[in-house]
């Protein structure tokens, strides 16, 4: 709990902590905003319907959560990485070390302190975007009376952990890949160019791909009811969300175990 605590203390204070907060509060405002420009000058109904879902409250509750996992997987996988990646940067872990602390330790508890605040912030900015589509449901003239369902807020705490589990996979690819290559930077890079990778490779593949970290983790929470087939001329394929959190975790443990590993292998030395 002392080095918890410590993680904690320092993330508050990181400039990347709110940095990140505050680019996944502008990209889902951008998403929102065309999938409102969408609904209203979409020529195909059968689209426009799939749009306005996204603004019909209780299910835009889900549809939200479903949204910022997505969105939020490329920040998530840079905020793991900037904070691992300085870890060995500042000289931060050597100086730990040092002191007789356990590398796999400091490993999984600086992973579960950045998780902490990536899902808080998932939370914080998940009311913001609650906020700004009931926002757009007015403006767009969608009913916003399933806002107030009891028993769809009720509900809310099960898709938000699902969710959770998501943008900490996520994390735990930057975190990874940071630690691997010592740097702050390049696991920002790499990190950003895997998730643009898998998101273009899943394009000529879905089947494949589906199967992959970002792609399955962005299924852990139902989104618009897509079966594999095409949508507009694009072939996609989703995994179930109870097939793809089991996925997920699988990734999230292979990823952390990665870093574990290689921390714990690793010459530290200067």
């Amino acid at each position: 709990m002392r080095l918890l605590r410590s993680d904690l203390r320092k993330l508050r204070s990181r400039p990347v902590t709110w940095i990140t907060l505050l680019l996944l509060v502008g990209l889902d405002a951008l998403v929102l905003f065309s999938i409102v420009i969408g609904s209203r000058l979409s020529a195909d109904p059968v689209t426009s319907i799939q749009m306005r879902q996204y603004l019909t409250f209780p299910g835009a509750f889900e549809l939200t959560l479903a949204r910022l996992v997505g969105v939020g997987g490329m920040l998530a996988a840079a905020y793991g990485a900037a904070i691992a990646g300085s870890e060995w940067g500042w000289g931060t872990l050597k100086a730990a070390i040092a002191r007789g602390e356990s590398r796999s330790r400091l490993t999984l508890t600086g992973f579960l302190a950045v998780t902490i605040y990536a899902c808080l912030g998932l939370l914080v900015v998940f009311a913001v975007a609650v906020a700004l589509t009931a926002l757009a449901a007015v403006a767009t003239g969608v009913d916003i009376s399933g806002l107030a369902e009891t028993s769809a807020l009720l509900a809310l705490p099960e898709p938000y952990l699902r969710a959770c589990v998501g943008i900490a996979m996520s994390t735990a690819i930057g975190y990874a890949i940071a630690t691997v290559a010592r740097s702050q930077m390049a696991g920002i890079v790499l990190a950003i160019g895997l998730y643009f990778a898998e998101s273009i490779a899943g394009i000529f593949a879905p089947h494949v791909f589906k199967w992959f970290p970002f792609t399955a983790s962005s299924a852990v929470v139902r989104g618009v009811e897509f079966d594999s087939g095409s949508v507009g001329g694009i072939e996609i394929a989703v995994l179930d969300p109870p097939v793809a959190l089991l996925v997920t975790l699988a990734w999230l443990v292979a990823f952390l175990g990665l870093a574990a590993v290689y921390t714990e292998r690793a010459e530290i030395g200067g």
